[in-house]
């Protein structure tokens, strides 16, 4: 990830007046040319920018020589990987400029051969049934006899037969596609945080060399932090940072209506994983940064290539000003094909939202004859919309649109035989599908993506480190903000928790969350979750300490005590750990008021206290009267009953509490996948290593502990707790991972019917079918869900909770926990 620096000096010679010249650079790393102290272009071999123009016609009072720096990284588009496109650094990669020249560049040689390009394909592409296909391919032919390459004179009457076949228009049925420059800049990848900055200076400083020479560009940025087709927030933010002369190029290019801010999130983040918190966080940091350095906020919410959409995202975009969504990702499932292209999508609540996913399936495109039929031939929706997206330009490491791909879709714009093209906008297009909206189709719930069901449980720390933390800065709202209300001398951290929250929201990015990036992404992550805690508590201690102060300082003679604050909206009994006069760990029974705080002096009774005792036949109970419990020496759950129904929970014969490993050899790629085959090679984890043992004999709690080997190489320990009045049991479980392609999971089946499983979702809940009846319902077999998911019947259900863990999956009567 290092660059290095070239000076390069440069002199044109005089006898090339009037020819248009280029500054020529070729080498597998990618690189910017700076200018006056200024970048002036991006230069991407993979993304087909090798070249920058000095001069379009080099005239006598242009200066002849000059100097310019270019700044060449050691990566590529895709990062420093070996081999495959999907790859971790290469510690011995090398990089190598392979050519530095001073060119004239032949703009009608170009043309002719855009040209015969835009033709041939017409005459491969359209078919023998079609007549048109027959005209370019005989028009092209005749510019051949006609172009004597060794003449340029004969060039303009070539040119003019292929224009006259351009020019033949359409019938006003033809489908419209609304093309717009898109980059998709992935924030982190196989890269990490720091050289997407540089990618998003190279590529959109090349989006702006493009607009001046072409007017009617339109590209569409979504990640403020950078600026293409203006996607997220937080790359606008970088570029602002770093490259103050070309944010300022850019902002001048939005007012113009040209560079299109799009997404209204802080980041494009992952669409299953974040809270409802967080969600409502990316849209209010996003949609905040767009009014502040654009004066609008975004109308569409632009996701292309996350891996799923929650069902609560139309509610949440409803109430962020947002009523149009766009994305492609579908296009990518494995098992059924999606079966719109244009159509609303409803949320948990009835919430709607105009969806468009581009007919072409992807955000890529080139602007070739093959993907404007594509677009037309694929659309899901015809009959009921006749227009369509097309995003074109270089993406996922950075590139965007170039002038090639520009130029043929001029000569398509409305060229008989093709579909109509037309460079637009996202509000240009939606405003043409609402209008003829009144024949769509709505589709109920979640866009559930049909691959990457890995991304659920991969890179276990990021899981942890991302609840943890918006469990923490939940926690130091709601405190800052009693002591506000309580202490007026308390300044609410508006600018920390700011600062707080966009490190939490930039690692909710899609490929950071979900854990498909490089290792040196996953290292910056964690460090990012450590600084969340770290200023976190600092922030917490100093709002109980004005909201408590009277609470805290201890008055002469007065009993030991301990202030329990609750920060949830509900009353909350629960069994507390505190610190003794002595050091020492002791229990304590509280009751906390919703939102507010208990003192605990003397340490109060349970009703009813635990007992864990070890019976005759090796089984172990453990009972605090709501509930009782039977566990075996390997920890298996054997028993888990209602004391006041006698309802058994666990099936005669099952053992609950089962770990089970699998192999995790998926088709495509690690990070991202498991399959369903992986199902057929489960084993029971049988080798115990430390039978299960009393460690806590009751009272305010009961503890026993176990351990066991997992495959070969990785151990599990674990701790089963049950506290006095608790109507649930707790598993503390610890496990020393070091199995590779292995995917260890953990398995309730319970004594409960039902066709559906409950999920919890952001704000609310999800049922899915516990069956497979249908290919709909068997390629969720991998699913995910937030702190609980619940199977119940008329009467009675039973949840199992969980505190970092997002991948779950409910067959038959087995609720499972991906580990």
């Amino acid at each position: 990830w290092e660059t290095c620096w070239f000076k390069v000096e440069l002199s044109i010679p005089p006898a090339w007046a009037g020819r248009e010249v280029h500054f020529v650079w070729e080498s597998d790393g990618e690189g910017m040319v700076w200018r006056d102290a200024q970048p002036v272009q991006g230069l991407t071999k993979e993304g087909e920018k090798t070249s920058y123009i000095l001069t379009s016609s080099l005239e006598e009072t242009e200066p002849h020589s000059l100097t310019l720096y270019v700044e060449l990284a050691c990566n590529g588009l895709f990062g420093a990987g070996k081999g495959s496109m999907i790859a971790p650094p290469d510690p011995d990669k090398r990089f190598t400029l392979s050519k530095a020249e001073l060119v004239v560049f032949n703009r009608d040689v170009y043309e002719l051969l855009v040209d015969l390009e835009i033709l041939l394909d017409m005459a491969r592409l359209l078919g023998e049934e079609n007549q048109r296909s027959f005209q370019a391919l005989y028009t092209a032919n005749q510019m051949v006899n006609v172009c004597d390459v060794t003449d340029p004179s004969t060039f303009p009457a070539a040119r003019d037969l292929a224009a006259a076949i351009f020019s033949q228009r359409n019938g006003e049925s033809q489908h419209t596609i609304h093309a717009v420059g898109h980059c998709h800049i992935d924030s982190a990848w196989l890269w990490p945080y720091e050289e997407t900055i540089r990618k998003c200076a190279r590529s959109w400083v090349t989006v702006v060399r493009l607009m001046e020479c072409n007017p009617e560009l339109t590209f569409a940025c979504s990640q403020p932090k950078l600026i293409s087709v203006l996607w997220q927030a937080q790359q606008f933010e970088w570029v602002r940072s770093w490259y103050p002369g070309l944010y300022a190029q850019i902002r001048d290019f939005v007012a113009k209506g040209q560079f299109i801010p799009v997404g209204g999130t802080w980041v494009e983040m992952d669409g299953n994983l974040p809270s409802g918190e967080s969600m409502v966080r990316q849209f209010l940091q996003g949609q905040r940064f767009f009014q502040e350095q654009f004066g609008q906020i975004c109308s569409e919410f632009w996701l292309p290539d996350t891996f799923g959409y929650s069902a609560q995202l139309p509610q949440l975009m409803r109430g962020c000003g947002i009523r149009r969504f766009l994305t492609q990702k579908l296009s990518w499932n494995l098992v059924n094909t999606f079966p719109h292209h244009t159509f609303f999508w409803e949320g948990i609540d009835g919430s709607r939202v105009l969806t468009h996913f581009p007919p072409g399936d992807s955000y890529e495109m080139h602007g070739r004859v093959e993907e404007m039929l594509k677009t037309v031939k694929n659309n899901k929706d015809k009959g009921r919309v006749n227009h369509s997206a097309l995003l074109f330009g270089f993406g996922d490491g950075g590139g965007g649109p170039t002038q090639k791909m520009l130029d043929r879709m001029k000569r398509m714009g409305d060229t008989d035989g093709l579909p109509r093209v037309q460079i637009s906008t996202p509000d240009r297009l939606f405003s043409v599908l609402e209008k003829e909206s009144s024949q769509l189709c709505t589709w109920v719930g979640e866009l559930f993506l049909e691959l990457h069901n890995g991304t659920y449980t991969t890179q276990a720390q990021i899981k942890k480190g991302n609840r943890e933390c918006e469990r923490i800065l939940h926690d130091v709202e709601v405190l800052s903000t009693l002591a506000v209300v309580q202490d007026g001398t308390f300044r609410y951290p508006a600018s920390q928790l700011q600062r707080l929250w966009r490190l939490l929201l930039l690692n909710q990015f899609h490929d950071v969350l979900p854990g498909s990036c490089i290792q040196l992404v996953v290292e910056d992550a964690l460090q990012y979750y450590a600084e969340i805690r770290r200023a976190g508590a600092r922030l917490q201690e100093e709002a109980v300490q004005s909201l408590c102060r009277e609470l805290l300082q201890r008055k002469a003679g007065s009993a030991e005590s301990t202030l329990v604050l609750n920060t949830l909206p509900w009353e909350r009994t629960e069994v507390i750990s505190r610190t003794g006069p002595a050091g020492t760990e002791t229990l304590a029974l509280v009751t906390v008021p919703s939102m507010g705080y208990a003192l605990v002096r003397e340490p109060s009774l349970p009703p009813q206290p635990v007992v864990v005792t070890e019976q005759e036949d090796g089984y172990f109970v453990m009972e605090n009267g709501v509930i009782a419990v039977c566990l075996d020496m390997m920890g298996h759950l054997i028993s888990l009953r209602l004391v006041d129904s006698e309802r058994e929970s666990v099936p005669d014969g099952c053992y609950a509490n089962q770990f089970a490993l699998f192999d995790d050899v998926p088709l495509y790629w690690d990070a991202w996948d498991v399959m369903d085959y992986h199902l057929e090679t489960r084993k029971p984890v049988t080798t115990l290593l430390k039978p299960l043992k009393i460690t806590q004999g009751g009272g305010l709690r009961g503890t026993a502990s176990f351990s066991l080997q997992i495959g070969k190489n990785s151990t599990l320990t674990q701790e089963i707790i049950l506290d006095a009045m608790c109507p649930y049991l707790r598993f503390l479980t610890q496990v020393e991972w070091k199995e590779a392609h292995k995917f260890l999971k953990v398995e309730f089946p319970v004594q409960v019917r039902s066709t559906n499983a409950t999920y919890e979702i952001q704000f609310g809940h999800l049922q899915r079918p516990t069956h497979w009846n249908t290919s709909w319902d068997w390629a969720r077999f991998e699913v995910w869900a937030h702190k609980w998911l619940d199977l119940s019947e008329h009467g009675f259900g039973v949840a199992l909770l969980n505190d970092c863990k997002y991948g779950a999956s409910a067959h038959g009567n087995v609720l499972s926990l991906s580990l």
